[in-house]
């Protein structure tokens, strides 16, 4: 059957098992992409006070949309000053204390990223996944103080020490839409969005785990995403969400984003999933083909502070056409077939050299496997991109599971 929309055509074909599309005549065009969009900031926590030799601390001013947070008073007598504000990107620290005591105190990072070179966190921190700046009070009891720690942003959960979410230590070991036709539902400004949250096997709420995205291609579903990418037996230790997109025109469900509707969607799922569930917020990646390749570079270009890295195939900037390619880095794994004619592989190469300016890659390549995948050279120090442009039309390379098993691997 041949579908058109204002984006591209699309006719449905099997390659490798899999739902593929060969085009009609004319070249897609982009259509409304999303808009780029920030995690709005949480309140910064109230400073405690002092007991003995020190005063009383002001409390903490709250974060504007992932801005820094102020606050922070002196204390009387003998005791320290305290001070916070996560900005984004960075930890600012504070001190408190009479006597000899000090504390530690920290900000969140945008991202939550442990040691990925956004940011790092001081003790008794709250780090933000995607979203406001945590703030640090405390009080000290004669020579020392301890140190309280940070709100959320209202999008993507708060990170604990390490990389944590929230969820980790929760009581939930067992997801409600984890089995195929039970799915979990969200309001995301007033429209109900479903998808799918699967935990490993062996799941242990103590153990922080890499988060997967699957979204699956124009036309496609959620269903026939939670197992076309062939990840399961390969990064069983991961938990997967595999969402539903919206109406996109005749061919049925996608990712047109327009507005910024699925970003809106991915930061609800994200800050859902991370509130219940035990999330290494160093490790979320996003995986699709076509339209879901187009939906993964959208979240590269727009989700980068939270994304560690995403693998698009056969995908371009259809959902999010405003992509600058200014945002911070984000790892890339990408496919694309020269003989696609759905998605001319010059929009996909086009979608990629956005990675590569993010990621301030060179322009040369070194040869990797599997063939005819190359890896740029230069890039920033772990935040790879690897291209794979095979013969073959709009669809999913025989090699694309086992590559993307293997690259999400080495995080």
């Amino acid at each position: 059957m041949t579908f058109r929309h204002h984006r591209f055509s699309y006719t449905s074909l099997f390659f490798v098992g899999l739902p593929l599309c060969a085009c009609g005549s004319s070249e897609p065009a982009p259509g409304t992409g999303g808009a780029s969009s920030g995690g709005s900031g949480g309140v910064a926590q109230s400073g405690g006070g002092t007991t003995a030799t020190g005063g009383g601390t002001s409390t903490g001013g709250a974060t504007s949309t992932g801005g820094t947070g102020t606050g922070g008073g002196t204390t009387g007598g003998t005791g320290g000053s305290v001070a916070t504000g996560g900005s984004s990107g960075s930890a600012t620290a504070g001190s408190s204390g009479s006597g000899t005591g000090a504390m530690t105190g920290s900000g969140g990072d945008t991202g939550g990223r442990m040691g990925m070179g956004r940011g790092g966190r001081g003790a008794g921190s709250g780090g933000i996944s995607n979203g406001g700046a945590g703030a640090t009070g405390g009080s000290t009891t004669g020579s020392g103080g301890a140190g309280t720690s940070g709100g959320a942003g209202t999008t993507g959960g708060t990170s604990a020490a390490g990389g944590a979410s929230m969820g980790c230590g929760s009581a939930n070991t067992t997801s409600p839409c984890g089995t195929k036709g039970t799915m979990c539902t969200l309001d995301v400004s007033g429209t109900a969005r479903q998808y799918y949250v699967q935990l490993p096997k062996n799941y242990d709420a103590s153990t922080p785990y890499r988060l997967i995205f699957q979204f699956h291609p124009w036309g496609g579903n959620a269903d026939q995403a939670l197992t076309m990418y062939g990840l399961g037996s390969g990064l069983g230790d991961s938990i997967f969400v595999t969402p539903q997109g919206l109406d996109a025109g005749s061919n049925g469900a996608g990712w047109a984003n327009t507005d910024g509707v699925d970003i809106a969607f991915t930061k609800a799922m994200l800050a859902d999933v991370q509130g219940k569930y035990c999330v290494d917020n160093s490790r979320i990646f996003s995986v699709g083909f076509s339209y879901g390749g187009m939906m993964s570079f959208a979240l590269g270009c727009e989700m980068s502070d939270t994304f560690r890295a995403i693998a698009p195939m056969s995908g371009a900037l259809y959902s999010d056409p405003s992509c600058k390619g200014t945002g911070p880095h984000v790892a890339m794994w990408g496919s694309h077939g020269t003989s696609d004619t759905v998605v001319p592989i010059d929009n996909g190469r086009a979608a990629r050299d956005k990675i590569l300016q993010q990621n301030h890659c060179g322009t040369t390549t070194t040869p990797v496997d599997p063939s005819p995948c190359v890896k740029y050279d230069g890039c920033d120090p772990g935040y790879d991109v690897t291209w794979c442009e095979w013969d073959g039309p709009h669809g999913i390379p025989s090699f694309g599971s086992s590559a993307i098993t293997a690259f999400l691997k080495q995080f």
